[in-house]
């Protein structure tokens, strides 16, 4: 076994986690800030003996590598769940109830009951268990780390396909984020059937003064 590996924080970390709650899940999300696309969230369970080199903090990997740590934590771990929550959920409920909704199916749909979750980030959602947020938990913890991975690549899939049925907007190129390219493309299109309206009512109502 790497020794490197073996001694990352991230897994020392989750390992210090385990004395006290065996069995516990790391939650993240990916998806709150574009402006078009369902919101994505995982959640994460890891033996105590589980070591994946490289881990960490999705927004720091290169994608290549993002999608190399995918298969590596669905085949080493426990259990996992990625589920979402459509941009009709988003714009009934706002984007952060959303993601936390997400989040809370992702708990739902693992095959093993945690008794304690660790989330990324400042809010807690509306699970049945206990647990506590941790502020850039996905570079704290292992768990948090993988399920931020999880839920990165698999919104960046979607949103692939996404750009295969709507192919104007490219979101292949910007996956649905404020970029130049995507704001020129809605000038020139509009917004397409997946785009997130009320992220939009401050740009349009900005250009119409």
């Amino acid at each position: 076994m790497n020794i490197t590996a073996e001694l990352s924080p991230l897994f020392e970390y989750d390992r210090t986690v385990r004395l006290f709650h065996p069995v516990f899940c790391g939650i993240d999300e990916a998806g709150r800030g574009p402006l078009a696309g369902d919101v994505y969230a995982a959640a994460v369970i890891f033996d105590n003996d589980t070591v994946i080199e490289g881990l960490n903090d999705s927004k720091k990997l290169t994608e290549k590598k993002r999608e190399e740590l995918f298969d590596e934590i669905i085949n080493k771990a426990k259990t996992f769940c990625i589920a979402t929550a459509s941009v009709e959920e988003i714009e009934e409920i706002n984007i952060l109830n959303a993601a936390l909704l997400a989040m809370k199916r992702a708990v739902d749909g693992l095959d093993v009951s945690p008794e304690y979750a660790l989330v990324d980030g400042n809010k807690f959602p509306p699970l049945d268990i206990e647990g506590e947020t941790v502020v850039k938990g996905d570079t704290t913890s292992a768990s948090i780390a993988a399920a931020s991975i999880l839920a990165k690549v698999s919104r960046d899939r979607y949103m692939k396909d996404a750009a295969e049925m709507y192919p104007q907007w490219q979101f292949e190129r910007h996956k649905g984020y404020g970029t130049k390219l995507h704001y020129e493309m809605l000038d020139k299109y509009g917004p397409s059937p997946i785009h997130r309206m009320s992220f939009l009512k401050k740009y349009y109502a900005a250009k119409q003064k």
